[in-house]
């Protein structure tokens, strides 16, 4: 059973989830499995084309920092009660 845990998790870590905004005239984010943004698109029309793109890393660097700051205090604070103990997303 823990062998197949272990399967799903691998599975859904490497699937990739977007969602998005305004269709495909909008925002659309990408995100794997593990919670990483992978990629943020902004519609061209929306903003200036020579900004769009630095925007674009920059959000996804700064959400990816939050994440990490989370699961950072998830750990430290779940990981006394959880050590020895095989959970998923832990």
């Amino acid at each position: 059973m823990q062998r197949r845990m272990q399967e799903i998790e691998g599975q859904l870590a490497e699937t990739m989830y977007e969602g998005n905004t305004g269709g495909e005239e909008g925002v659309t984010v990408v995100v794997s499995g593990r919670n990483e943004v992978q990629e943020v698109r902004i519609f061209e029309d929306l903003m200036n084309p020579d900004d769009r793109e630095m925007l674009q890393d920059m959000i996804l660097i700064a959400v990816n920092d939050a994440l990490g700051k989370a699961a950072a205090e998830r750990e430290e604070k779940l990981g006394g009660l959880t050590q020895g103990m095989k959970l998923p997303g832990m």
